[in-house]
């Protein structure tokens, strides 16, 4: 029984710590959505997550660090411990044998993870120029990104003979520019167009990319 009770309260203990750290996120995203990075301190979210400034840095180590974490939240949609890479979606797009449809699925996955992380990416991007503590998180990002562009390439390459005139380091640096917020943030936070209609785009801009007709 006392192996059984042990084992339980250590789960108690790290659900509890996840939901104090989650806390801690949806506290720092709503505030930083509201008044900028800059602007917000550490007290602020302590406050409003109902925990003290040391268990931030304790969880964290920083507030540029919470901001990464913020966003890797808002990406994926969860606070589960996978990368994009690692999730079933992505094991459905390696799988899927028809290339058309393999785009179509990554670029509405992609479009889904820019409308869910864009306030916060550009937030990210901006807030570099002002406090420098965000510039390797910014570089973390873009790194991210050249690696999803990568994995991209690979698919396509990997879909069939002659799918593409491109070698696959050109292939990827192409794919990668479709990566980038600035896109999302044009499109739909300033001109208003729909989900919908951006990810048609983007869905015929990968493919255009990626010399892949019928798309």
């Amino acid at each position: 029984m006392g192996d059984v009770k042990r084992r339980y309260d250590a789960s108690r203990r790290r659900e509890t710590a996840r939901a104090r750290r989650l806390g801690v996120i949806s506290a720092a995203r709503e505030l930083f959505e509201r008044n900028g990075f800059r602007a917000t301190t550490l007290a602020a979210i302590a406050e409003h997550a109902d925990i003290s400034v040391e268990g931030i840095y304790k969880t964290f180590g920083s507030k540029a660090a919470l901001a990464k974490a913020v966003f890797d939240v808002v990406l994926a949609g969860d606070d589960e411990p996978l990368s994009i890479a690692e999730r079933p979606e992505m094991d459905i797009i390696r799988a899927e044998p028809d290339i058309t449809t393999k785009i179509r699925l990554f670029a509405a996955g992609l479009a889904q993870r820019q409308g869910r992380s864009a306030k916060v990416q550009i937030l990210i991007r901006d807030g570099r120029h002002i406090d420098p503590s965000l510039e390797p998180i910014w570089a973390e990002l873009t790194n991210e990104a050249l690696a999803g562009a990568t994995a991209l390439a690979r698919l396509v390459n990997g879909a069939g003979p002659n799918r593409t005139e491109l070698t696959e380091e050109r292939l990827r640096d192409v794919l990668w520019n479709y990566f980038a917020i600035d896109h999302y943030e044009r499109l739909v936070l300033h001109q208003n167009w729909t989900l919908a209609d951006y990810t048609s785009w983007l869905t015929a801009a990968i493919g255009s990319a990626a010399r892949i007709g019928d798309i």
